[in-house]
């Protein structure tokens, strides 16, 4: 670890160093933008996930007592060719859920339409590929499993997506 700690030291202290002789060199207004740019844009890219909010979603309605439906659930160790399609359909059976909390009032029904309008929009949007190779199964194809079930497999094949 010690080892590990120094390298990691002597990277940041020639990294600054670099940075100092690098800025020098460029005018006042283009060492912002660089600074910028090295600073903030790869930490935005590269810390979010575009499920994140899905996934807190999922979060919150996970232990609600009020749905109680079977969902055909997808598999989560398909392929990853058939990734689109698993996420459409686990986006299309949320429908379903939603659907359900109207007509009983549940107290999630607002966190479910959440989850449902952002897979609805990554669907319109085609930033989602649903394009379904041969070997991929339809939604309909797969087993139908408990409400609980359904949200455990909903939040690892999100969390496959977010890697």
């Amino acid at each position: 670890q010690k080892t590990h700690l120094k390298n990691t030291c002597l990277q940041y202290h020639l990294s600054l160093l670099l940075k100092s002789h690098f800025l020098c060199l460029l005018k006042n207004e283009m060492r912002l933008i660089i600074i910028f740019l090295c600073a903030y844009v790869p930490k935005t890219v590269a810390g979010h996930c575009k499920w994140a909010e899905v996934l807190k979603d999922l979060e919150q309605i996970r232990t609600s007592k009020d749905i109680d439906v079977s969902l055909y659930t997808a598999d989560t160790d398909e392929d990853v060719k058939c990734q689109g399609p698993v996420m459409r359909c686990f986006f299309l059976e949320t429908e379903v859920i939603l659907q359900e909390c109207r007509i009983k009032k549940c107290s999630k029904t607002q966190d479910v339409f959440n989850i449902w309008k952002s897979g609805n929009a990554s669907l319109e949007n085609n930033k989602l590929d649903t394009t379904k190779p041969a070997k991929c199964k339809e939604c309909e194809e797969y087993e139908e499993k408990s409400f609980t079930e359904f949200i455990q497999s909903f939040v690892k094949v999100i969390q496959k997506e977010c890697k």
